[in-house]
Formats: structure tokens, sequence, C-alpha cells
């Protein structure tokens, strides 16, 4: 089993310290990079209070991104579930 490493994270001028797998720092750093630009790319075009307003902000915006996923996902499904059906039909009238 790997052992866990501690990583520094910034997110909204806040650092946090937690421990990861080796192989997912770079996940973990390249997410918190999105978060923090997201932050600043709301705080130019949204009027909020305080640093909280912006955190949820980009907290609806990621939540909301993946439920989009995943439901391109089930749809893709589907839509190969239905091709893979149309193709059976089509090979079993040849």
């Amino acid at each position: 089993m790997e052992e866990m490493i501690p990583v520094n994270i910034l997110i909204a001028d806040r650092t946090y310290r937690i421990k990861t797998l080796p192989k997912d720092e770079e996940v973990i750093r390249k997410t918190v990079k999105i978060i923090n630009d997201k932050i600043i790319e709301f705080k130019t075009q949204f009027a909020g209070k305080d640093m909280q307003d912006y955190i949820a902000m980009v907290i609806i915006w990621y939540a909301t991104q993946a439920v989009a996923d995943n439901n391109t996902t089930v749809e893709q499904k589907e839509m190969l579930n239905g091709l893979r059906k149309l193709e059976d039909q089509l090979n079993s009238v040849i």
C-alpha cells in the first residue's frame, strides 16, 4: 500500500494541509488551480460580499459541471445501446 504524503494547497488565500496518495497529487493541484481560476473569474463578473460568496459560486459551478458530465455519459451509453440494437436488427435482416 502506498504511503500518504502531505500536500499544502491554497484555495482563496487560505492554506490547507491534506494527505493524499502520490499518484493523486497532480490531479489535486490541477483541481485547485481550476477552483482558484474560477474564483478570480467570478470576482470579476459578479458582485459578492466576501470570499465565501465566490467559493459558493464555484461549488455550484463545479457540481453543475459534474452532473452535466454524468448526464452526457448516461446519454452516450443510451445512444450506444440504441445503435447496438439497430445494428443487431440490421444484421438479422441481412
